[in-house]
């Protein structure tokens, strides 16, 4: 069962971080076509961290305070580094503050913390 866990949390990391790299993303770019794809992958990855929350712990419960604080620090960690991996390719605009505020929202929504 741990091993279950286990890896249903690395998918919720997974998708979450994803999520919110897509979020950053999208307030970065000015072109409504790119865009739409950024919006599209953020509700999709949104839509599955939620399920894998679901199956991790009961959703009206929150995690652990301990696993809630690992997950923050795994979470803003991979953002954070996929940020500045885009920044190196070419990207612009990215706006480094929003991690820590959307990783927040995001726990809220999911009812994590």
């Amino acid at each position: 069962m741990a091993q279950n866990r286990n890896q249903l949390i690395q998918l919720f990391v997974g998708n979450i971080y994803n999520a919110i790299v897509h979020s950053i993303l999208e307030k970065a770019i000015d072109k409504e076509e790119i865009k739409e794809k950024y919006d599209k992958e953020l509700k999709s990855s949104f839509a599955k961290a939620e399920i894998y929350r679901a199956k991790i712990n009961p959703i009206n419960n929150a995690f652990p305070t301990n696993d809630a604080e690992e997950l923050r620090k795994i979470i803003i960690n991979r953002v954070n580094r996929e940020l500045k991996n885009r920044e190196l390719r070419g990207y612009k605009n990215i706006d480094f503050s929003l991690v820590e505020i959307l990783v927040e929202d995001y726990f809220k929504k999911l009812n994590i913390v």
